[in-house]
């Protein structure tokens, strides 16, 4: 028996700026996509879960996420309270979007988590959200001089930690995580509701991706069809394939490093893209994340830009995420620009993908 797929959502990317982006987000909602993600990097970027309070009070249908939070600038229960919050005030349209780590971590001096603590922060945001007792972790706070509750000789006190105040009537936050190599992608199988894969539009690397998160769900003894499947789609729908490649080249390079964040190369890539990756983490500037004026940016080839974004013409663009759809994808955000280019042209993109991209996207899931 098939299993009928979801409807189709398509989220736009955008940036953490209250009121600036609850304008974005009003535009967007208008525009026909199902949600907008909100940058969460502290020093680049105003707080996240304040931007998504604004976005959900500016619209009525509009989902948010932030893309992505990480398992080290928060507590896990402080990341639950966060986004539970607004899922209270949105009256059910948040969503956690969160990896490793990246450009927050690295502001503070640091690497992206492990997967095993990944896992193990993934594990305990899903207890809080779902109500459940989450035994105490201490062991980091301990270290750093605080004393545990018994030292208090309180008469009674809490013996595990619990968000006793979310709201049931309330769907759970779903928890989508993203992920581009084998160990995040197994590691988000077994833990989250969904993924967004960070690994590109070459189709075989996408069913790569999808064929492995099902075996590592089906492994850990999870229904492979419980697992929501999406994916980061840069898409430039620009006839002048030379321009649209130059726009979106920070987008890929800053996307693409995600499978060379440690200097390897990881996953399903050929040859040529490992060269290319091992080029983009010998001239990764931080500094220039996103951008394509960066020194990443302008290591990329014209071939390994296609494999990580989709130009041209927008029927050839539909065309291309049609493709990776069938593949069992449910969910795309998508990003029409890298961060520091043209906001005007831009927004005229995302403007052509709405209205030459979408509705034909949409046509695909109808009965």
């Amino acid at each position: 028996m098939s299993i009928e797929r979801p409807p189709l959502e398509v989220w736009s990317t955008s940036f953490s700026v209250p009121r600036w982006t609850a304008r974005q987000g009003v535009i967007v909602e208008e525009l026909g996509f199902d949600g907008i993600t909100v940058s969460d990097s502290q020093n680049l970027s105003s707080d996240p879960y304040v931007t998504m309070m604004a976005v959900a009070a500016a619209t009525s249908t509009l989902k948010v996420a932030p893309s992505v939070t990480n398992p080290v600038t928060r507590d896990p229960a402080v990341t639950a309270c966060a986004v539970a919050s607004v899922q209270a005030e949105s009256k059910g349209r948040a969503v956690l979007g969160i990896g490793r780590g990246d450009s927050a971590l690295a502001h503070l001096g640091l690497a992206p988590a492990s997967v095993r603590h990944f896992e193990d922060y993934l594990r305990r945001v899903q207890g809080y959200l779902s109500g459940a007792e989450v035994p105490f972790e201490r062991a980091s706070h301990l270290h750093a001089g605080v004393r545990e509750v018994e030292t208090l000789g309180l008469v009674n006190a809490p013996t595990a930690s619990v968000m006793s105040w979310i709201r049931t009537d309330l769907a759970k936050v779903p928890v989508y995580a993203t992920a581009s190599g084998p160990k995040v992608i197994d590691a988000a199988a077994r833990t989250a509701d969904g993924i967004n894969f960070a690994v590109g539009v070459d189709p075989t690397r996408v069913k790569w991706a999808i064929d492995r998160a099902r075996s590592a769900r089906l492994a850990a003894g999870l229904d492979p069809a419980t697992l929501s499947m999406g994916m980061y789609v840069s898409v430039v729908p620009e006839i002048d394939q030379s321009k649209a490649r130059k726009l979106i080249s920070g987008d890929v390079a800053s996307f693409a490093r995600f499978s060379v964040m440690h200097g390897e190369a990881v996953g399903n890539v050929s040859e040529e893209s490992k060269r290319v990756l091992q080029d983009i983490h010998s001239t990764y500037d931080m500094n220039d994340h996103f951008r394509d004026t960066s020194p990443q940016a302008r290591v990329l080839t014209d071939d390994f830009i296609d494999s990580y974004a989709i130009t041209g013409d927008p029927r050839r663009c539909l065309d291309q995420i049609a493709e990776l759809l069938t593949l069992g994808i449910d969910r795309i955000l998508v990003s029409t620009s890298a961060r520091g280019s043209d906001r005007a042209l831009t927004d005229d993109y995302r403007t052509v993908f709405a209205a030459e991209i979408l509705p034909g996207l949409r046509d695909l899931r109808r009965p």
